[in-house]
């Protein structure tokens, strides 16, 4: 990037930041409309006390900003509603720092109820679990955006083997709810599955690019699309309200309506409507569109940018990146080519990375769970977008998707144990630390190959010297005799012939029938000082084959390449 270029890029994010909290939940358009059209304001004044609400939308595309601060200032205003049941499928919070997103809502009395598939993000509402103010609940968010596909059919429940054997099974954990003294149950076992449910629900939130003026809604130029029409359908086969914000209106088109006005009761329009984070709908970057053709390396350099001037999202060093280059090159040498591969968020997306930037990524279809078929997932505040997605589905389309065709996943891990089992849900004991599995269980299930992509300890020091990694200071051990909670069941995915690695800053594992089985050690690690003395889960070290030791080109960068070696489309 050239310094035009980045002085752009800086001047959007100021910009950005320093209107980042102005709205006008009373705008309505000066143009005469239907009824259904009104302010944001007077669309929350439709929530009864008790109601249950999603609010859709992925991380930072798509937020529902304008429902979430007009539902705010009629609470702060009239205490009403009171005792909302709450649902966001994936993360939807801005960690305490960002303002519109669904922490808009965390106030005493206003929510009594969150269900989420990730919830870590959502920080006010998660101070009011740790206050005991509010249930909480943890689901995958597959089966959530199945259970909501299900209530637009009339159905409530969704059976799958997603979770068995990890603290969704009610038989050896929890289920669903997350603080200590819920009072609802949404997973139960039946035999060999366990039941999701969800409660039903009243209302849906939705944050789309644009509407007609018959109230038909349009999905061009979006970002993602989620659970929007699910949602819609569930809401009103429910007898409940489908409420849709838009960045404006556009001319009626049959052939690209992507929500009939049929399915919708009430559409406002807000002008600084948001494509994804930073960026409004009515200047929309065209990378994130369905059938985008940009300049990929541009276009990611472009994000990388943005990540780190924000500084919301960690910034990656020499050791991450040859972590990424492991991760890569364990993916090719385990997956076939012509594979379709969902991509985490964390370390995995530099993986994902440093596969596109190869050619091996000509034979690869990248995904997540958001929506995008395609392309190059996003990274960072932009997660659960694109870059030059060829199409762009529902959530619900892409789990089913899954099922049937998903090869591979890389996710990352908070702890691994000696039975192979990952807790990636779970990071301490106040209600404040919890993460939520979120779309784990479901692509796990569904994926044929695992990896797991993560650092073997949690804050040590391990510095290069050429081509060579030397531990200069331990940290504290990720790798456990047991992990504090189960989100992934090694032997369950074992028994059921997955192939499962977990790859690390210093070394590789596999999960084999023996246990934690070491494949690789990074160069300058030695096995007994710094990989065994460094964990407490037992690992099995084979003396045929003994682990390889991985090639200095992965350290430095320097001559290193990819290709499928023996694998075949």
């Amino acid at each position: 990037m050239n310094i035009l270029d980045k002085t752009k890029l800086l001047v959007h994010i100021l910009r950005w930041r320093l209107s980042w909290d102005r709205r006008d939940t009373a705008y309505l358009s000066p143009e005469p409309l239907p009824d259904k059209f009104r302010s944001a304001r007077a669309a929350v004044d439709l929530i009864a006390d008790g109601a249950c609400v999603i609010s859709c939308g992925f991380a930072g595309n798509a937020r529902c900003s304008i429902f979430f601060w007009a539902l705010r200032e009629r609470f702060e205003q009239s205490r009403n509603p009171q005792g909302l049941t709450w649902i966001s499928v994936g993360a939807q919070g801005g960690r305490g720092r960002v303002p519109g997103t669904v922490e808009e809502v965390g106030l005493d009395g206003l929510v009594t109820r969150y269900i989420s598939g990730h919830t870590e993000t959502a920080k006010s509402l998660l101070r009011l679990a740790d206050a005991k103010r509010l249930e909480l609940h943890a689901l995958p968010q597959g089966e959530m955006v199945h259970a909501i596909e299900a209530q637009g059919r009339g159905e409530f429940q969704v059976r799958s083997r997603a979770g068995i054997g990890t603290f969704l099974d009610p038989r050896v954990g929890r289920g669903s709810p997350v603080t200590p003294d819920a009072t609802m149950q949404f997973a139960h076992s039946d035999g060999d599955n366990i039941v999701y449910t969800l409660p039903p629900i009243d209302v849906a939130l939705i944050s789309a690019p644009y509407a007609d003026r018959q109230g038909n809604i349009y999905f061009r130029h979006a970002a993602t699309i989620s659970e929007n029409c699910e949602a819609a359908r569930a809401a009103r086969r429910n007898g409940g309200l489908a409420m849709v914000a838009v960045s404006g209106l556009i001319d009626h088109d049959p052939a690209a309506v992507g929500l009939p006005a049929d399915d919708v009761d009430v559409v406002v329009i807000n002008p600084r409507n948001e494509q994804t984070g930073s960026v409004l709908q009515d200047a929309y970057w065209p990378m994130f569109t369905a059938g985008a053709n940009v300049d990929v390396q541009a276009a990611d350099a472009r994000l990388r940018f943005v990540n780190k001037a924000v500084g919301i999202t960690p910034r990656r060093s020499i050791l991450d990146h040859a972590l990424a280059r492991l991760g890569a090159k364990t993916f090719v040498e385990n997956v076939r080519a012509g594979a379709t591969v969902n991509i985490g968020v964390g370390l995995a997306e530099e993986v994902c990375r440093v596969l596109y930037q190869s050619p091996v990524h000509e034979n690869i279809t990248f995904t997540t769970e958001s929506g995008p078929f395609g392309g190059l997932p996003a990274s960072g505040i932009f997660f659960g977008a694109a870059i030059n997605p060829v199409r762009l589905e529902s959530s619900a389309w892409m789990f089913h998707h899954y099922r049937e065709h998903l090869d591979a996943a890389m996710l990352g891990f908070l702890q691994l144990d000696s039975a192979g089992n990952i807790n990636l849900s779970n990071r301490g004991p106040r209600m404040l630390d919890y993460v939520g599995p979120g779309g784990a269980p479901s692509i796990i299930e569904a994926a044929g190959t695992v990896l797991f992509i993560g650092k073997w300890m949690q804050a040590a020091r391990v510095s290069v010297d050429g081509g060579r990694l030397r531990l200069d200071h331990p940290g504290r051990p990720k790798l456990l005799e047991q992990v504090d909670e189960v989100t992934f069941n090694g032997g369950v995915a074992l028994a059921r012939g997955k192939k499962i690695f977990y790859v690390t800053d210093l070394a590789v594992l596999e999960l084999t029938a023996a246990g934690l089985t070491l494949r690789a050690v990074m160069p300058g690690i030695d096995i007994e000082r710094d990989l065994l003395a460094n964990s407490q889960a037992r690992i099995i070290v084979p003396a045929d084959p003994a682990p390889q030791v991985v090639p200095v080109s992965v350290v430095t960068g320097r001559n290193f390449h990819l290709d499928w070696a023996e694998n075949s489309v």
